[in-house]
């Protein structure tokens, strides 16, 4: 059986549950289908370490403020998951979990979004996905010869899945410093930290507040026709939350260049000297978890679906919502989803009275 609604959000995550805040408040019908069994969105997933960049205050969704976790300033990866359970409950949203979504097709004048549990047809879609579901693997000579384990961030927990180990951890963005570190730290791990070029550590001063500042300033910029002033990109790589200026500063988390291949015991370097390793993590990135949306035809350069705002350039039904800067300044974190989600309910609400 078809079921009907105004608008379909794929995705339950944060970009989702903002989604549904806006969308309530545009008096429209909407349902939000979610691939998890159980609120929390990717943050369920998380390496037990984790911690946000800023306080909780400055980690929240639009409307309900992220209350603060006793003994820690930065709120663990478990308080976000409580906040994003209680604020599903608060509003009342009306997320179905455990509902996978295949694909979204037009149909007559709809859309129509076909899941695991049924059909539904929508008269507008909001694709949240993110990227989480979609780790991205590089194809390193040699990869298929390691008889260690490898393991993307996506599966790496804690130190204690490696204690008495030697690790490559590879990739020198925020998740490769942060698992480094906290292997590091532990003291019962051999790390070897690998990464394309020298990592680029940000000011020891800035947290996830004054990244939301720097890319909302250069999308401003941009919008406004002024020059680019290059976004968190020009300030570096990686914040330097505290077990990483720990590790660093103890010269415990020191990268070396990237390895030319991996062997059957470990990684041989461009110099030709070898690294043993009984196990390699790869914090190597993700793509933005899109194939639902491929019976649209929308894809463009380096798979991202051209959009103006949220709103798909050739699809004006279908929005794209917390993938990062293309569908909005720091649209992929806490504090930066509710401006894009605002805007794209606005949108959808518009399109529909017309």
């Amino acid at each position: 059986m078809t079921q009907h609604a105004d608008v379909v959000v794929v995705g339950g995550g944060q970009a989702g549950l903002a989604a549904g805040y806006h969308l309530r408040r545009q008096g429209l019908n909407f349902v939000i289908l979610d691939a998890d069994p159980a609120p929390g969105g990717s943050w369920q997933h998380m390496w037990d370490s984790l911690h946000l960049f800023s306080p909780a205050a400055y980690s929240s969704l639009p409307g309900r403020l992220m209350p603060a976790q006793a003994g820690d300033t930065s709120p663990d990866a478990g308080h976000v998951v409580d906040y994003l359970t209680d604020y599903e409950k608060r509003y009342d949203l009306p997320v179905h979990h455990g509902t996978r979504v295949e694909a979204v097709r037009r149909d007559a004048g709809r859309l129509l979004v076909e899941a695991d549990s049924g059909t539904w047809r929508a008269k507008a879609v909001i694709s949240a996905t993110g990227s989480w579901s979609r780790p991205f693997l590089p194809a390193v000579p040699g990869r298929s010869v390691f008889t260690g384990r490898q393991l993307h961030t996506v599966n790496y927990r804690s130190p204690a899945d490696f204690a008495g180990q030697r690790v490559i951890v590879v990739g020198g963005g925020n998740s490769g410093a942060q698992i480094a570190a906290d292997l590091a730290l532990d003291g019962h791990v051999d790390v070897t930290w690998v990464t394309q070029r020298p990592p680029r550590f940000l000011p020891d001063d800035i947290d996830g507040r004054a990244l939301f500042d720097v890319a909302t300033a250069r999308r401003r910029a941009l919008d406004a026709g002024r020059s680019d002033t290059g976004g968190v990109a020009s300030l570096g790589d990686i914040v330097a939350v505290p077990p990483v200026r720990a590790a660093r500063d103890a010269g415990l988390l020191v990268a070396k260049p990237m390895f030319s291949r991996l062997t059957a015991d470990g990684a041989r370097q461009t110099d030709g000297s070898h690294t043993g390793a009984d196990a390699v993590v790869w914090c190597t990135g993700f793509r933005p978890a899109l194939a639902h949306l491929a019976p649209l035809n929308l894809r463009g350069p380096r798979g991202h679906i051209p959009t103006d705002g949220t709103r798909a350039l050739r699809e004006p039904r279908l929005h794209l919502l917390g993938y990062g800067d293309w569908t909005g300044p720091a649209s992929a974190t806490l504090i930066g989803v509710g401006r894009p989600a605002r805007d794209a309910g606005r949108d959808i609400a518009q399109l529909l009275s017309g």
